[in-house]
């Protein structure tokens, strides 16, 4: 049985030439992948850092692309035990892309396996057991290892001082984002205007994923409530439906600001109390919420805790009573 393909599956470029934004990481990352082609030899181990759905996969993908290899993916968590990772690197061909999502996760006893892997491309098993037990060392075909993290600071350092290169992937620009929704919308054949492209993608938090998932939402609207042309003004009122307002914040943004204004005098207050305030984990507010409210200037990290600033009270459409809230910001 074959298996049918949905368009939504075709937005991710599967070129360089494609990929739109990081421009400094573009570049010399096209720079690594010709000198490594020039050289018939794998790519250096590369590590992509930075937060959710800002194209680090993507970008795995198009390297195996731009190389001409394959690439198996796979996960930190989803390795339990070192004969895991044992198993998929003996069935690497020369030159394949070994991607690790989430890496940091990884538990130590199969990270250990790595060490040997990715520097002398061999890896040492354990047979049998007791005093009969014994060390084999198998050799490897020369491969990439591409890791990606949200968590760079979680990686231990003789693991990542083995990556030749180390990328950041930044939030994106309204316009970039834009951009990014003229494509997707074109293979999506979604009728988009620039203005409507440039409404959603200024409303995407600077993340890709985010703007292509608005885009599905919006062109829902623009078939039943419109003639199926996202506009400007289509955009903007679809997206106001979905409680998303012109700084891309949705409705946890807001309880988080509002519970912090309206609770807790604006803050300082420390973020356990705000993820028990919101029922939310503590990893999820400081790794999807709170890094948007910085950039926006909504939030302020200080050493007492988080202070909500002047710009969260003008946007929640409060006013700081208390004058001392301006001496902590």
């Amino acid at each position: 049985m074959s298996k049918c393909t949905l368009p939504e599956e075709n937005v991710r470029p599967r070129r360089l030439d494609d990929f739109i934004g990081q421009d400094d990481l573009r570049d010399n990352l096209d720079v690594f992948i010709r000198a490594a082609t020039e050289r018939e030899r794998p790519l250096d181990h590369t590590l992509f850092y930075g937060n959710p759905g800002l194209g680090k996969t993507t970008l795995a993908r198009i390297m195996a692309s731009e190389l001409g290899v394959n690439m198996v993916s796979t996960s930190g968590p989803v390795m339990e035990r070192s004969g895991d990772l044992a198993a998929i690197l003996t069935n690497l061909e020369r030159g394949d892309i070994l991607f690790i999502d989430e890496i940091h996760r990884m538990p130590a006893t199969v990270e250990e396996v790595l060490y040997p892997a990715m520097e002398d491309f061999q890896i040492d098993l354990v047979i049998g057991s007791g005093p009969g037990a014994r060390t084999v060392k198998l050799d490897l075909e020369p491969f990439t290892l591409v890791g990606a993290t949200t968590r760079l600071g979680l990686l231990t350092s003789p693991l990542r001082d083995r990556f030749g290169c180390i990328f950041r992937i930044e939030f994106y620009t309204p316009e970039e984002l834009g951009r990014i929704v003229e494509r997707a919308a074109g293979i999506l054949d979604v009728k988009v205007d620039p203005e409507g492209a440039f409404a959603i993608g200024s409303r995407a938090r600077g993340t890709p994923r985010i703007a292509n998932r608005l885009l599905r939402r919006v062109r829902d609207y623009a078939l039943v409530h419109g003639d199926g042309v996202v506009t400007k003004e289509l955009a903007e009122s679809s997206l106001e439906r979905l409680d998303v307002d012109q700084y891309g914040l949705d409705n946890m943004d807001r309880k988080i600001l509002s519970l912090m204004v309206e609770n807790f005098n604006g803050g300082p207050v420390g973020l356990k109390t705000i993820a028990a305030a919101c029922a939310e984990e503590v990893r999820t507010i400081e790794d999807i919420y709170e890094p948007y409210l910085i950039q926006c200037g909504f939030l302020k990290r200080t050493p007492r805790g988080r202070v909500a600033t002047p710009k969260a009270y003008q946007h929640l459409k409060l006013r700081m009573e208390d004058e001392d809230q301006l001496r902590l910001i």
